[in-house]
Protein backbone atom coordinates (compact mmCIF):
# COMPACT_ATOMS: atom_id res chain seq x y z
CA UNK A 1 0.00 0.00 0.00
CA UNK A 2 1.26 3.44 -0.79
CA UNK A 3 1.88 6.03 1.87
CA UNK A 4 -0.81 8.23 0.35
CA UNK A 5 -3.46 5.53 0.71
CA UNK A 6 -2.45 4.93 4.33
CA UNK A 7 -2.68 8.65 5.04
CA UNK A 8 -6.10 8.80 3.37
CA UNK A 9 -7.28 5.86 5.46
CA UNK A 10 -5.96 7.48 8.63
CA UNK A 11 -7.58 10.78 7.68
CA UNK A 12 -10.88 9.02 6.98
CA UNK A 13 -10.73 7.23 10.36
CA UNK A 14 -10.01 10.54 12.08
CA UNK A 15 -12.95 12.19 10.30
CA UNK A 16 -15.21 9.35 11.46
CA UNK A 17 -14.04 9.82 15.06
CA UNK A 18 -14.59 13.58 14.89
CA UNK A 19 -18.08 13.06 13.43
CA UNK A 20 -18.88 10.60 16.23
CA UNK A 21 -17.63 13.07 18.84
CA UNK A 22 -19.80 15.80 17.34
CA UNK A 23 -22.85 13.52 17.47
CA UNK A 24 -22.05 12.60 21.08
CA UNK A 25 -21.68 16.25 22.09
CA UNK A 26 -24.99 17.11 20.41
CA UNK A 27 -26.72 14.21 22.17
CA UNK A 28 -25.26 15.20 25.54
CA UNK A 29 -26.31 18.79 24.99
CA UNK A 30 -29.89 17.69 24.28
CA UNK A 31 -29.93 15.41 27.32
CA UNK A 32 -28.52 18.19 29.48
CA UNK A 33 -31.21 20.59 28.31
CA UNK A 34 -33.92 18.01 28.98
CA UNK A 35 -32.55 17.31 32.46
CA UNK A 36 -32.39 21.02 33.29
CA UNK A 37 -36.02 21.42 32.19
CA UNK A 38 -37.02 18.40 34.26
CA UNK A 39 -35.16 19.79 37.27
CA UNK A 40 -36.91 23.16 36.93
CA UNK A 41 -40.26 21.39 36.74
CA UNK A 42 -39.50 19.28 39.81
CA UNK A 43 -38.33 22.31 41.80
CA UNK A 44 -41.58 24.10 40.94
CA UNK A 45 -43.63 21.04 41.87
CA UNK A 46 -41.74 20.69 45.16
CA UNK A 47 -42.40 24.33 46.05
CA UNK A 48 -46.11 23.86 45.37
CA UNK A 49 -46.20 20.72 47.54
CA UNK A 50 -44.39 22.49 50.38
CA UNK A 51 -46.91 25.32 50.18
CA UNK A 52 -49.83 22.86 50.28
CA UNK A 53 -48.27 21.07 53.25
CA UNK A 54 -47.83 24.32 55.16
CA UNK A 55 -51.42 25.32 54.41
CA UNK A 56 -52.69 21.94 55.63
CA UNK A 57 -50.54 22.22 58.76
CA UNK A 58 -51.95 25.67 59.53
CA UNK A 59 -55.52 24.46 59.03
CA UNK A 60 -54.97 21.44 61.29
CA UNK A 61 -53.38 23.60 64.00
CA UNK A 62 -56.34 25.97 63.74
CA UNK A 63 -58.78 23.06 64.14
CA UNK A 64 -56.88 21.76 67.16
CA UNK A 65 -56.98 25.22 68.75
CA UNK A 66 -60.73 25.48 68.18
CA UNK A 67 -61.30 22.01 69.66
CA UNK A 68 -59.26 22.91 72.73
CA UNK A 69 -61.23 26.14 73.10
CA UNK A 70 -64.47 24.17 72.88
CA UNK A 71 -63.19 21.76 75.57
CA UNK A 72 -62.34 24.56 77.98
CA UNK A 73 -65.78 26.18 77.53
CA UNK A 74 -67.55 22.98 78.51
Amino acid sequence: MSAEKVENMDLHALEEQVDQLIRTVDQLHQENTALRNQQDSLVTERAALIEKTELARARIESMISRLRAMETRS
